[in-house]
Order: structure tokens, then C-alpha cells, then sequence
């Protein structure tokens, strides 16, 4: 479960990077909002939490929308650096954090409800003894993976996000419009981020800065994935979600329970070896495999 809304995290932090090559030090808080908006849902409204994934896909995915149009773009537009707009990012984090810590008291106070250190699990279904969730949660990875796929490789509008990916210039120089294309990368972007963050509540702990404290694990996982591969993060967010919760797992029964509040050590750890092996990444590995084998070929052809 980790996993999957960990590569549901990682996938729009790489999107955002490979189109816009702006590091978004706000991706968590846009998975926070996503918490709060299914704490809403099921607190105040009542409702199935899971009746609270649109809401939060497009309310996140319009607050990222927003970033990039009010913030990033003007700022790229007068050729500020990639230290400036990642410093802009973190900015916008700390406003949004404000915001989040503004609202949980707003529905404490107002509704008289748990808003700080909560969970959801309750509000879950139960199929064939286990909790919805774990099916959930792989099961919108896939189907995020399989569109994602489709609309890159069957669609004029996936070539030319993929044109743009490649060499926005160039894009530009063809027609393409790019400024669509990075509209649209952050748009869904934050609308993945705010899926995965209306599902975190129904098993971990809810608070205004658990999307912060999640920044270190999803940018390891994108970076271990490879950044500058669409699907980087899908295979990042599975392989840092295993190593990092059975790897504390294991260290908690080897050396003791207090180790495990020093648990982002460990994905930092498996971004570290990974790059020291393969600096770009898991999908970078696969990438220069498939090109040898077919030069090999090549060669043994001609």
C-alpha cells in the first residue's frame, strides 16, 4: 500500500521535472491537501472517503496548476535559475503548510473533530478479510500506468508532450504548443499527488506536515527511479516503499525500536547506493541494456 501511493507521488514529481526541470519542493503539501480533503469528506460531510478522490485529483491538481501559472512561469519567463525556482517551490510550501495548519484548527474548533495525528482506517472497506485499501491502491497504480502509457504513445497530444520532454525548442520550432504541455504535466501532477494523499489516511497517520515529512522518500524515490524517465517514479515509489518499510522493519527486530523515527535514512540511503551504480537511475539501467542488446544485434545483423 505504501508503495503504491508512494509511485502515485514520485510519478507526478518526475512529470513536473522532466517538462519544466523545476524540482517541487511543494509536491507533499499537495498530497496533505489531499488528506484534509478526504478528512472532510468523512467527518464533515459524512460521506464514503473514497467518493472524496475527484475532489481532491482536481482541487490539488488546480492548486499545482496555479503554482506554475502565478509563480514558476513568470518567474521562468525572466530566465530565473533553477535555485531560484526551487527556492520559489519552497516558499509556496511554507505558505501551503500555514494554510493546512489553519484549516485543521478551523475543524477542530468548528466541527469539534480530531484534526492533527488522525486516522481513517475505519472509514475503510473490508474484501476477503483484508482492508479495500490494499487492493485500491495497486489496482489505481495500474490503471494510472496503463492510461498514462496510452495517452504517451497513442495520442497527438502524448507525442508532443513526449516532443517537449525531449527538446521543448525544438517543440516550439514545430508547432507544439509546450506551454500546453507544461499545463497539463502540472495539472496532473498535483491531481496525483492529491489521489495519493485522499488515501493515506485510510492507513497512516493524518497531519499538516505529513506531506513534508513523506518529501524525503518521494524525492528518493524519483531520483533512485530516474528522473529523467516518465516511469521512473512508478518503479522508484516500489522499490524505496519495500526497502524502506521492511528494511525498518528488519532493523527494529536487529537493533531495537529506536531506530525506527530514524526511518528516512533509508530511502536517502538506497538513493545514494543507487546512484553511486547507476546515476540515472533503475530506468536508466533498463534503458542502456535494451540499447546494447539491439546494438549488438545490429552489429551481428550487418
Amino acid at each position: 500500500m505504501f508503495s503504491s501511493l508512494l509511485s502515485l507521488l514520485s510519478l507526478g514529481l518526475t512529470l513536473t521535472f522532466l517538462t519544466t526541470r523545476i524540482p517541487n519542493f511543494a509536491h507533499g503539501c499537495f498530497a496533505t491537501v489531499g488528506i484534509y480533503v478526504a478528512l472532510t469528506v468523512h467527518k464533515v460531510f459524512k460521506a464514503d472517503i473514497y467518493y472524496g478522490l475527484p475532489l481532491a485529483f482536481l482541487l490539488t491538481g488546480f492548486l499545482a496548476l496555479l503554482q506554475y501559472l502565478v509563480v514558476l512561469k513568470p518567474l521562468s519567463r525572466r530566465r530565473a535559475s533553477v535555485i531560484t525556482l526551487m527556492v520559489a517551490t519552497i516558499a509556496l510550501e511554507l505558505i501551503l503548510l500555514a494554510v493546512l495548519n489553519i484549516y485543521a484548527d478551523y475543524l477542530a474548533r468548528t466541527f469539534k473533530i480530531s484534526s492533527r495525528y488522525f486516522q481513517l482506517r475505519g472509514a475503510d472497506f473490508q474484501l476477503a478479510g483484508e482492508r479495500g485499501l490494499l487492493f485500491v491502491a495497486p489496482s489505481l497504480v495500474a490503471i494510472t500506468t496503463l492510461l498514462l502509457h496510452l495517452a504517451l504513445t497513442k495520442t497527438k497530444f502524448g507525442v508532443a508532450m513526449r516532443a517537449t520532454i525531449e527538446n521543448p525548442d525544438l517543440a516550439s520550432a514545430l508547432g507544439i504548443n509546450a506551454d500546453l504541455v507544461y499545463k497539463v504535466s502540472w495539472f496532473l501532477a498535483g491531481g496525483l499527488a492529491g489521489l495519493a494523499g485522499g488515501l493515506l489516511p485510510l492507513w497512516f497517520i493524518g497531519n499538516p506536515d505529513t506531506g513534508d515529512y513523506m518529501l524525503v522518500s518521494i524525492f528518493a524515490a524519483s531520483v533512485t527511479g530516474g528522473l529523467f524517465s516518465i516511469y521512473g517514479g512508478l518503479f522508484g515509489g516500489f522499490f524505496v516503499g519495500f526497502v524502506e518499510v521492511l528494511g525498518t522493519g528488519k532493523l527494529a527486530l536487529s537493533v531495537g525500536t529506536w531506530i525506527i523515527p530514524y526511518r528516512p535514512i533509508i530511502p536517502l540511503l538506497a538513493m545514494v547506493i543507487t546512484l553511486l551504480i547507476a546515476p540515472r537511475g533503475i530506468t536508466g539501467i533498463m534503458v542502456s541494456r535494451v540499447r546494447f542488446k539491439w546494438i549488438r544485434v545490429w552489429r551481428w545483423t550487418g
